[in-house]
């Protein structure tokens, strides 16, 4: 029996494996990045035994467009005294209260194995020597703990170690560590240890630290995080999270003991966060908590790609967020539900056009890779663009340089772009360097809501 023009394949996927079907293989976990497919990739979330088609988004929809006269250049032509080019184009940029060389940071890794290990200390030294800031995630201490190192003999918790790595090769002015905090993480008082911590007393006191509120992510909007964990992990996890048994395991050797689901049989669980309850007088309230208690701390907020997404930001900015993050449904490194990879949340082009023109400093992240891509988010409001799986991919091909490489190739495409529409600061790009593919000829003025950036 067949079933043309239907998903078979994924239903009887299903019949054979029951609840483990709902998540992508639990033998990938660690290895693979999971996000929505995008346009062109050929390659839906749901792999080879669903049927995810990629996600579609109006921000790959848009072509940037130069326009014949560039007051601009000619500005730029007098203030040098020759024309100008594409190496003229200033990318240096404030974020979120950190001044960095390119209006690009670090997206947040959290406890999962593929963010928290070796390719996370990479990413964070790379990134600061690129002078840009790095997002660490959620959960990282109620899973690795927290440990200075020394002490009897132990070693330096994960959260401690990617701090100390970003900071022993930033540059003295720029970049910064932002850290994320969830309920859980609250509990553990990640925020409260890292701010009175003697290791952080210099990002601290330079300015170059800041506290991530999360209220949600991209990959699974309204869920909390979820990791692969190991039967050992998952009996000392259960009393912070809950804990279930739903990959389907039967038999084998069970996953490794660091909690990173390496192994391939028996014991593996599900490891879920709660994802918090807000209103908007609750994200009012922890803004002020975080802004009294930690006077010298930058103060973020991320948001999942939610439909009152224009709310949310306003919300945020008017009780004195110095930056909202926005992490489209595009976005995603660990684990998530196949189900929500690409059917659920707001893409982030559709985010940036219900938030129009940003109250304060807006972070956007999303399948960011390459320059084109970065050039149109930045246009539609975004401060800077965040990178995520490109960036752990970039370290797992090279280590020691393949961020560094990968940032390098974007930021040539980033002057190339800008100075192409006659502009040499991102800050100055604007909604009228884009132009809607599928807009007809005779649609008259730019369709998209959106205010010029001052």
């Amino acid at each position: 029996m067949d079933a043309p023009g239907f998903p078979e394949r994924a239903v009887r996927a299903r019949a054979r494996a029951g609840t483990a079907e709902v998540f992508p293989p639990a033998d990938a976990y660690g290895a693979r990045l999971f996000g929505a497919a995008g346009p062109g990739t050929g390659d839906g979330a749901y792999g080879p035994a669903g049927a995810g088609a990629p996600l579609p988004d109006a921000l790959d929809a848009l072509r940037i467009v130069p326009p014949v006269f560039m007051p601009r250049r000619l500005e730029k032509l007098i203030d040098l005294g020759r024309e100008p080019s594409y190496e003229d184009v200033d990318l240096r940029t404030p974020v979120g209260g950190f001044d960095a060389l390119l209006p690009l940071y670090l997206s947040a890794f959290g406890s999962t194995r593929a963010g928290s290990g070796d390719l996370g200390v990479a990413a964070g030294r790379q990134a600061a020597r690129l002078g840009i800031p790095m997002v660490i995630g959620e959960n990282m201490v109620p899973v690795h703990g927290y440990s200075r190192g020394g002490e009897g003999g132990t070693t330096r918790s994960a959260l401690l170690e990617r701090v100390a790595a970003y900071a022993q090769e930033l540059p003295d002015g720029v970049g910064g560590v932002v850290v994320q905090q969830s309920t859980e993480d609250a509990d553990s008082e990640v925020w409260n240890l890292l701010y009175s911590d003697p290791g952080t007393r210099a990002l601290r006191d330079s300015g170059r630290l800041g506290f991530e509120l999360k209220v949600g992510q991209g990959a699974k909007p309204g869920l909390g995080g979820m990791t692969v964990v190991s039967a050992a992990e998952a009996g000392r996890l259960s009393g912070q999270f809950a804990v279930r048994d739903l990959l389907g395991d039967g038999a084998g050797a069970g996953a490794g003991a660091d909690g990173g689901g390496t192994g391939t049989g028996a014991g593996r669980r599900l490891r879920c966060a709660t994802p918090g309850t807000f209103t908007e007088e609750i994200v009012r309230q922890q803004l002020r908590f975080m802004r009294n208690n930690f006077p010298l701390a930058r103060t973020w907020v991320k948001f999942h790609p939610g439909r009152d997404i224009a709310l949310a930001a306003a919300t945020a900015w008017a009780a004195g967020a110095d930056a909202v993050t926005v992490d489209g449904a595009e976005g995603g490194t660990g684990w998530a539900p196949r189900v929500f990879l690409d059917q659920v949340g707001l893409p982030l082009g559709e985010c940036l056009r219900r938030i129009g023109r940003p109250a304060g400093d807006l972070l956007a992240t999303g399948r960011i890779w390459e320059g084109g891509r970065a050039v149109r988010a930045l246009a539609l409001g975004a401060s800077a663009v965040g990178l995520g799986r490109a960036a752990l991919l970039a370290v797992d091909e090279d280590a020691e340089a393949g961020l560094v490489r990968l940032v390098e190739a974007l930021a040539l495409e980033l002057r190339l772009l800008v100075s192409a529409v006659g502009k040499y600061r991102v800050g100055d790009l604007d909604p009228q360097d884009l132009w809607p593919v599928d807009t007809p000829a005779d649609a008259g003025a730019h369709p998209l809501p959106l205010g010029n950036r001052a």
